[in-house]
């Protein structure tokens, strides 16, 4: 099955290249500012697109799914949102895959899915359960492109990577969030993608990258 990874995009879709493939995974930061008119505006490009499977899960700049989910998931009606929650889906050959979705990360600057603590954070990883084929975050594991060039650290969570790497083991982790970050890495069977289409300075020149499960 061929999976198509984006995140981070900001509302800068206008002109983006899309790969085909069989599903299109979103890992948050579809807008600025989570307005519903920016959710509209996601939800048409989505429908534009041709994969026959969409999987979006919110990120820190997705408000709305915060505030009001109900209206939110009314808008974005061309994906199957995940908020802590999973998603099976068939190839074209009947095999089954699982994918599980959450879009809570470490706190900062108290945006949207801010949890503190990890501790409270394990809770949420530990909704994922054991095997999952393709796990979608909308930040990254401690340690896995997750540095923060400018503060010269990294910002990941500790408890999502013991889960990732003890417990759940999935075939392919997605997510964004640290732009700087952008890349692919494998690991202890897992493959990391983080997918982040904006750099830096919220411009939209990574090319959304391609992986087989």
């Amino acid at each position: 099955m061929k999976i198509v990874c984006l995140s981070d995009t900001h509302g800068k879709t206008k002109g983006l290249q899309v790969p085909d493939g069989d599903v299109l995974v979103h890992a948050g930061d579809a807008t600025m500012m989570g307005k519903p008119h920016e959710l509209k505006e996601f939800d048409d490009w989505l429908g534009q697109l041709p994969h026959a499977t969409k999987i979006f899960v919110p990120g820190n700049h997705d408000w709305l799914f915060s505030q009001d989910p109900l209206q939110a998931r009314a808008i974005v009606s061309n994906a199957h949102v995940l908020i802590n929650e999973g998603f099976q889906v068939r190839d074209g050959a009947g095999k089954q895959f699982s994918i599980h979705g959450s879009p809570v990360q470490p706190a900062f600057c108290d945006w949207a899915f801010n949890i503190k603590g990890e501790d409270n954070l394990k809770r949420y990883w530990e909704m994922c359960p054991a095997g999952v084929d393709v796990l979608v975050t909308h930040g990254p594991p401690f340690g896995i492109l997750d540095e923060v060039p400018y503060a010269g650290t990294r910002v990941g969570s500790t408890s999502l990577l013991d889960e990732v790497l003890t417990r759940i083991k999935p075939k392919l982790m997605v997510f964004g969030h640290i732009h700087h970050s952008y890349g692919q890495y494998e690991f202890n069977g897992t493959t990391f993608v983080n997918a982040s289409t904006c750099n830096e300075r919220y411009l939209p020149v990574n090319p959304a990258i391609v992986v087989e499960v």
